[in-house]
């Protein structure tokens, strides 16, 4: 539900420059957005559900795109990626005596954070791979410095014997391939079919450090 969604709540209520119809406008195409995707949902959908003319849109936004953006790209820019970092930092500031640990801890932690904003998520994952505005927002302001503090403790690990050699680049992308991978398809995909989330989240993690640990 919306009103579990962290982001958009402190956007609402920190931005004071938005009127209540432009705060309705947009939890409305938070909704349809998440519910249908971008290119299905249309301004009159948006309109109706907001309960405000279909003009009065268009008052606000010149264009259904200019919509999209004004919801995401701000949220990547002032919310998501400090709140991203900040709720990600938790993991990757602790000490873990071993990868296997960490890899457990960060699953728990997308986990959460996952659930939490699950509409914003579903619209970022919608669009960043066809919109090159987002993906340029993604990119500066989470995806570089998630994937160099990773890369860091993948490099820690292997100095400690841990993990096999290989560019620490490849191993984040494995590693977290396979955890968004497990993420993904238990929230977004498939979430109606029974999971065992204990289970499951073992499975990925043995899946992952089968690859990566050293030979004893």
């Amino acid at each position: 539900m919306l009103e579990e969604d962290l982001i958009l709540q402190q956007l609402l209520n920190e931005d004071d420059i938005l009127t209540e119809k432009q705060k309705k406008i947009i939890v409305a195409a938070i909704e349809s957005f998440s519910e249908k995707g971008f290119a299905a949902t249309s301004t009159s959908e948006i309109a109706k559900k907001a309960g405000v003319a279909e003009g009065t849109i268009f008052r606000h936004y010149k264009t259904k795109k200019d919509l999209l953006l004004s919801i995401v790209a701000p949220m990547m820019a002032k919310l998501l990626a400090p709140f991203i970092l900040k709720d990600i930092n938790k993991v990757l500031d602790r000490q873990f005596e071993t990868y296997e640990d960490f890899l457990r801890a960060m699953v728990e932690n997308r986990r959460e954070f996952l659930v939490k904003n699950l509409p914003i998520i579903k619209i970022m994952l919608q669009e960043i791979p066809f919109q090159p505005e987002l993906r340029e927002q993604f990119k500066e302001h989470v995806a570089k410095d998630t994937f160099r503090r990773f890369a860091t403790l993948v490099e820690h690990y292997q100095a400690k014997g841990q993990l096999i050699e290989m560019p620490s680049m490849s191993a984040v992308r494995l590693s977290a391939s396979a955890i968004f991978g497990f993420l993904l398809a238990r929230y977004l995909i498939v979430p109606e079919i029974e999971w065992d989330d204990e289970t499951e989240t073992e499975r990925t993690i043995q899946f992952v450090m089968h690859g990566l640990s050293r030979k004893a």
